[in-house]
């Protein structure tokens, strides 16, 4: 049922941020859009309270419930940035806005995109540890716990690469076609003033 239901969330996910955005650039309804996006925190609450109610009902913690806490952790800090992704590319298709920006290639600038995700990944990682940890209170039985503490080991292993990867294009940053490794800071995607605007 975790399974299933995890899959029930990333497909409404995408089926609400397609709406949200449609009725905000296409049927020029901005607030109704806006209330529909507004509807997606609503999907990782159920996810959570789903799990939470498997395991009091004496379910054995298993891989299932280590990948609903990770599925938590990663949309609650990737999903208002695919938002405004997508907002992006939808005021440029729909609302007249400008191209979407691509994330920079080179130099610095490219490092400080790279530590941008960094804090997204690392800050996933600890949310879905920070729950597989609260899950495993839960529990309180060491012999059933194996498996969300293997899920904890695989969040520290993401947070450790994607470390990594940030001090490497820091330390060696990646040069342009010409050498030059200077470039402008760009944000991922345009977007227009409104909810979806904001720092992410």
């Amino acid at each position: 049922m975790i399974v299933t239901l995890i899959i029930i969330c990333e497909v409404a996910f995408w089926v609400l941020l397609a709406a949200g955005l449609a009725l905000r650039y296409v049927a020029r309804m901005p607030r109704t859009g806006a209330a529909v996006l507004l509807c997606e925190p609503l999907l990782e609450v159920i996810l959570l309270i789903v799990t939470a109610i498997d395991l009091r009902g004496g379910a054995e913690p298993d891989w299932k419930h280590g990948l609903a806490a990770v599925y938590i952790g990663f949309t609650a800090t990737h999903g208002h940035y695919m938002i405004k992704w997508a907002d992006g590319h939808f005021l440029h298709r729909f609302g007249g806005g400008p191209p979407p920006v691509k994330p920079p290639r080179y130099g610095m600038p490219r490092a400080v995109h790279e530590w941008k995700m960094s804090a997204r990944a690392i800050g996933a990682a600890a949310i879905a540890a920070g729950l597989l940890q609260l899950a495993k209170w839960y529990v309180d039985d060491a012999g059933q716990s194996e498996s969300l503490q293997m899920w904890q080991g695989r969040m520290g292993l993401v947070a450790g690469i994607s470390l990594i990867v940030a001090i490497i294009y820091t330390v060696w940053p990646k040069q342009g076609p010409s050498g030059d490794a200077a470039e402008p800071e760009r944000e991922p995607s345009g977007s227009a003033p409104g909810p979806f605007s904001g720092p992410y």
